[in-house]
């Protein structure tokens, strides 16, 4: 007869408390340290900025706004849309221009011999 289900390939160790105790290390690069926290963000501030990401909180902030002028100034679903197309098109490139004016910012100030790219 076959096998009604896959065999499982590591073994739970469970304890008598109901804890799962698990092995280290799995799936991590050996000798790799983790990451923490403050350096994972530092790293984010350092990518230089892109049009995807200005695009992207473009468009939720003009959702929101969309969403604004019809619940609170109770205009029509299609003014509001106009109005949230035109906040679109001012958002995308004032978001952008404000993302590489805070990098090069961030650029300046960071020591020379600091590690990522520069400009």
């Amino acid at each position: 007869m076959a096998q009604a289900r896959k065999k499982r390939n590591r073994k739970h160790r469970g304890t008598q408390a109901g804890t799962v105790e698990r092995r280290s290390g799995g799936g991590k690069a050996a000798g790799a340290p983790a990451k923490s926290a403050r350096d994972r963000r530092m790293e984010r501030f350092d990518r230089p900025p892109t049009w995807r990401g200005a695009f992207n909180r473009a468009a939720i902030a003009a959702l929101i706004f969309g969403v604004f002028v019809i619940l609170v100034l109770g205009r029509p679903i299609g003014v509001a849309a106009l109005l949230a197309a035109f906040m679109l098109l001012v958002y995308v490139p004032l978001s952008y221009l404000t993302d590489v004016f805070i990098y090069r910012r961030r650029q300046r100030k960071r020591p020379p011999g600091a590690s990522g790219t520069r400009r």
